[in-house]
C-alpha cells in the first residue's frame, strides 16, 4: 500500500533529499517550505497519512505545526527533524543528517510504512 507523505523544510536542498529517498521507500510525496503552506496542504489533500518535519523553521517552527496538524487530521502521523533542536514531547524524531537505512528503519519504527 502506498502512503502520502508530506515532507517540510525551509530548506530546498534538504527537502528535495528527502523526498527523493522517500520515492524510493515507494511512499508518495509532496513537500512544503513552510509551516502554514504544508497546514494549506494537510486541508486539501486528504491521502496524508504522515506529516515529516523539520522543527527549526522561521516562522511557524516544527512543534507548532505538529499540533496544529494533529488538529486538523487526529490520525496523521508525524516525525520530526532537527539537526540541533531537542526533542520535545512524545513525537518521534531524527537527527539530521541522516542516511537513507537511517530514514528507512525509522519509518518502519514511527509509522509502521516503508
Amino acid at each position: 500500500m502506498s502512503h502520502t507523505v508530506l515532507v517540510v523544510d525551509d530548506d530546498p536542498g534538504v527537502l528535495d533529499v528527502i523526498v527523493g529517498m522517500l520515492e524510493d521507500l515507494g511512499c508518495e510525496v509532496t513537500s512544503a517550505q513552510s509551516g502554514p503552506d504544508a497546514l494549506d496542504r494537510l486541508r486539501r489533500n486528504e491521502n496524508i497519512s504522515i506529516l515529516i518535519t523539520d522543527i527549526n523553521m522561521p516562522g511557524m517552527d516544527g512543534h507548532e505545526l505538529a499540533e496544529l496538524a494533529k488538529r486538523l487530521c487526529p490520525e496523521l502521523k508525524i516525525l520530526q527533524l532537527s539537526g540541533r533542536e531537542p526533542r520535545r514531547g512524545r513525537l518521534p524524531m531524527i537527527r539530521k543528517p541522516f542516511s537513507f537505512e537511517e530514514l528507512a528503519d525509522t519509518m518502519r519504527r514511527t509509522t509502521g510504512v516503508c
